[in-house]
């Protein structure tokens, strides 16, 4: 099964603008041969969108963006983020979910499980968390679908009490994905490496990582979507602080070829190495968050001019 990572930067409540890039994203992976394209969390409207989420108007318009993104579901699958009504009377309104689109069809909705309160984060405040736990057959290959936290529960002091993946382990999964909205900070890359990597391990199989880019007023995401295989080798990374998309082949004994990358979104003046880990937190990143933190506050925003003040 081939499957593209597309690695992008959304602007929260921008629906046009984010469907756009996702149709876009789309269309690259169908000419790459994909069979299944994977969104970072929340893609269809930005997160994190905190109170947009309680106004109708809002909800509904991902709704009519789902719409619109399922008609080039045709002949590849399609995995995006988004906020889901729950029909249920109790609980939340919301579940943080993402929708398996295919034949033009939601063929599944995943919710999410472990919702996050803690540092930059308040989801347990909007959305309900998920209560069935199920995998995604497509294309004769069962899929374990999460978003972001989901993956985080491991290790000697688990924050939750419910871990989704030994939920679905039952069911013979071949593949992990996850979308993720993760942000960055001057410790967490190699966290989130050993993370990811810690649930190939305890699950061993492959497992594709999709993590958004740009900034979220305060928030800035850096994307370095990975690639594990089954062995928990690292067959690919995708840069950080840039858009960027690439289709990995995942073959039947959980191997993974190297990816199909389109050509624009490579690093710029450096060659793409699919095995080489994401370099070491160094000077030149923490650059690149706040120059692009800087860029997309001011682009988002629509400001145009800035006026410092400085004394002394």
């Amino acid at each position: 099964m081939k499957i593209c990572i597309a690695q992008q930067n959304y602007h929260i409540g921008n629906f046009e603008q984010n469907t756009e890039k996702i149709l876009s994203a789309i269309e690259t992976a169908k000419n790459q041969g994909a069979d299944l394209i994977l969104f970072s969390e929340m893609s269809v409207c930005g997160y994190p969108a905190r109170d947009f989420v309680e106004f109708e108007d809002f909800i509904n318009k991902c709704y009519q963006s789902i719409d619109a993104i399922k008609q080039a579901a045709d002949t590849i699958g399609v995995l995006i983020g988004s906020p889901a009504r729950n029909p249920n009377k109790k609980g939340k309104d919301l579940y943080n979910a993402a929708f398996f689109l295919y034949e033009q069809k939601v063929v599944a909705e995943i919710h999410k499980t472990l919702l996050p309160t803690y540092d930059v984060f308040d989801e347990n405040r909007y959305f309900e968390p998920a209560d069935e736990w199920k995998v995604v057959e497509f294309k004769g290959q069962k899929l374990a679908i999460t978003i972001c936290e989901d993956i985080w529960n491991l290790g000697d002091n688990p924050l939750y009490r419910i871990c989704p993946m030994d939920k679905m382990m039952g069911q013979s999964p071949n593949i992990l994905l996850n979308l993720s909205a993760s942000p960055f900070d001057y410790t967490h890359d190699e966290d989130r490496k050993a993370t990811i990597k810690s649930n190939v391990l305890k699950y061993k199989i492959p497992l594709f990582y999709c993590n958004a880019i740009g900034s979220q007023t305060e928030i800035v995401f850096d994307g370095s979507s990975l690639v594990f295989d089954k062995d928990a080798n690292l067959c690919g990374a995708l840069p950080m602080f840039e858009s960027a998309l690439a289709t990995f082949e995942c073959n039947a004994d959980g191997t993974i070829n190297a990816p199909i990358l389109e050509p624009a979104n490579r690093l710029p003046n450096k060659e793409f190495n699919p095995i080489t880990l994401i370099p070491t937190l160094n000077i030149e990143q923490v650059y690149q968050a706040l120059v692009l933190g800087v860029k997309d506050y001011f682009n988002k925003m629509g400001f145009t001019k800035a006026i410092i003040g400085s004394f002394g």
